[in-house]
């Protein structure tokens, strides 16, 4: 019988992560995620359809939040040492993000410590730890520097009794059709590190000389682009009824146009791609997006002068670039305009652009608005908020020699 690693995915979303240690052999013991919309996905596909979790029989399977599990399970967790390979996972990165108002007093910002204090209890023998690229960066604090999270969190651990490496991780250049540069650290429990006392540097070595071979194995390359993620996907290849909002429009697959298509294709014979269901932009917003996608240069915000003629007082619009990656995709889809096609992007195409393969099916509403934007996390801010499958299973590959 095959020994698995085991690893717990802690704010585990709609599962990129797991699904990536998934393909790369690991065996999930559980995860916790807080929001009911994501977990129903990583239920639907990891849990239900993969049965890629053994989970604990003491642990309900729900959407749970963090701060509760280490208040109502403390014994279980202790219980736990010496049987956990891994614990991966970030907490959410909302108040760290550059995308949005970094905001040093965000309640999200304190789950490092509850991240810090799981740890403590379950001991695991390595640490996978993703953030955005704030988390490294300083906040602002009338005159004074504020808090840089990352070397809190590199004191914490080094304290906890392990050795750490931190590194600026672009995805995009792991294969992925998305410049995403990430925070991600690795730590090695000091009684393993000590017998290899370079396992916590040696994995940015080595994910780096193994993606050429990796991708070569996939038939895919360093430099996949954005109409090499998305163009079978196309409206003008026509549409149906979406099959879950029976008043909108999904688009139909054409021929697979690259070898990355081929690979998230795999295993579908629907003409359909889940989640592929497309907006309903009004005449002007159409015309609006058209005129955007021939005047504004691709993969940059819109200009001063387009502005002004639209009155747009939106943050960030970017017509994006078919011939390049795509700029790091967010939780929200109205910031980019499709290449060629004067609309946004459908949630399937957000997936493609973070790697999920199409078999994996998104649960929950399509968006949300106004105050259950703090509530709802929908199948866009699922996507948003994920760490690309793609780049987990290369963790997870590099991560399993290292413990080996």
């Amino acid at each position: 019988m095959t020994k698995f690693n085991t690893y717990i995915d802690l704010f585990a979303g709609c599962g990129g992560l797991s699904l990536g240690l998934h393909n790369a052999g690991w065996k999930g013991l559980f995860a916790i995620e807080k929001s009911p919309d994501a977990f129903k996905t990583l239920k639907h596909n990891l849990i239900d359809d993969k049965k890629h979790f053994s989970w604990c029989d003491w642990l309900p399977q729900t959407n749970l939040e963090i701060n509760d599990v280490i208040k109502n399970y403390k014994a279980q967790l202790t219980a736990l040492r010496g049987t956990v390979d891994m614990v991966a996972g970030g907490p959410p990165c909302q108040g760290f993000s550059m995308a949005g108002r970094r905001n040093e007093s965000d309640d999200r910002n304190k789950l490092v410590k509850s991240y810090i204090s799981f740890i403590k209890l379950v001991q695991p023998k390595i640490i996978f730890f993703e953030n955005v690229k704030g988390f490294t960066q300083e906040f602002n604090k009338n005159k004074e520097k504020g808090k840089q999270y990352s070397n809190y969190v590199e004191n914490a651990l080094k304290r906890a009794g392990y050795k750490v490496k931190g590194e600026l991780v672009n995805f995009g250049d792991f294969g992925i059709p998305q410049k995403r540069t990430r925070f991600i650290l690795v730590g090695v429990r000091n009684d393993i590190a000590n017998s290899n006392k370079q396992i916590a540097n040696s994995f940015f070595k080595k994910i780096e000389a193994d993606k050429k071979q990796f991708l070569i194995n996939k038939n895919l390359t360093v430099n996949t682009k954005l109409k090499d993620a998305i163009s079978d996907l196309l409206k003008q290849n026509g549409t149906i009824e979406s099959p879950d909002t029976k008043s909108f429009q999904a688009g139909i697959y054409s021929k697979a146009r690259s070898s990355y298509q081929i690979l998230l294709r795999e295993g579908i014979e629907s003409k359909i791609a889940d989640s592929h269901r497309f907006p309903k932009h009004r005449p002007d917003i159409i015309e609006k997006f058209q005129v955007i996608l021939n005047t504004c240069k691709k993969n940059k915000d819109i200009d001063a002068k387009t502005r002004e003629r639209f009155n747009i007082k939106k943050h960030t619009i970017i017509p994006l670039d078919k011939n390049s990656k795509s700029p790091t995709i967010t939780t929200l889809p109205d910031d980019y305009i499709h290449y060629c096609e004067p609309r946004i992007l459908t949630v399937r195409e957000y997936a493609r652009i973070q790697s999920f393969p199409d078999w994996y099916e998104f649960q929950g509403k399509y968006t949300t608005g106004g105050k259950r934007r703090t509530q709802e996390v929908p199948r866009y801010s699922q996507i948003g908020n994920a760490i690309p499958p793609l780049f987990g299973e290369q963790s997870g590959l590099v991560l399993k020699q290292l413990i080996s």
